[in-house]
């Protein structure tokens, strides 16, 4: 069986690692969609500023768009 927990973020660690010692018990916490939306245009940004800087190269819109 599967549960989905919402815990305030001040009791997240204790209830967490009061679950840990049960082996029956597997933890994966859910990441955010904004905490994924905000590292993929930080690892997007890093990207551009390699293409500026010229340590990387970029790709033509037109190859971008036959990708999709």
């Amino acid at each position: 069986m599967k549960v989905v927990l919402d815990i305030k973020d001040n009791k997240a660690d204790f209830i967490l690692d009061w679950l840990k010692q049960y082996a029956y018990v597997k933890i994966k916490p859910v990441k955010r969609p904004k905490e994924k939306l905000i590292r993929d245009l930080e690892e997007a940004l890093e990207e551009v500023k390699l293409i500026e800087a010229g340590k990387k190269e970029g790709k033509l819109l037109k190859d971008l768009l036959n990708e999709l």
